[in-house]
């Protein structure tokens, strides 16, 4: 991985980057990954979602619930995590609403 001079040089990436360790596991069983790209002066880390990541519509709620939480968790410095390239939930498509149908029957074939 490449980080520029100020990132690379950040006295909290190493543990940030074992954080992002413990949730990249379940961000690649989905085809996805993430990457470090600034720590800003007021302690919010920048990273960059990659593959799967990067346009899924779920990307939101895991980069809130699981990598923010795990970096807050780990680097309690950190105050917030944002990806440069996600899409925001207000303009995520609509989902389901209300409660699903239930399954309709399939009938069995008699042997």
């Amino acid at each position: 991985m490449s980080y520029s001079v100020v990132v690379e040089d950040h006295p909290l990436l190493s543990r940030i980057e074992q954080a992002l360790d413990t949730i990249r596991p379940y961000l690649a069983a989905d085809g996805g990954n993430v990457r470090v790209l600034e720590i800003t002066d007021d302690m919010v880390l920048k990273l960059e979602l990659l593959g799967a990541c990067g346009t899924c519509p779920m990307s939101p709620m895991t980069l809130k619930a699981g990598v923010e939480e795990s970096v807050k968790k780990a680097v309690p410095e950190i105050r917030a995590v944002e990806a440069t390239n996600a899409t925001p939930m207000d303009e995520q498509p609509a989902g389901q609403t209300g409660h699903p149908l239930p399954p309709t029957p399939v009938s069995t074939p008699e042997f």
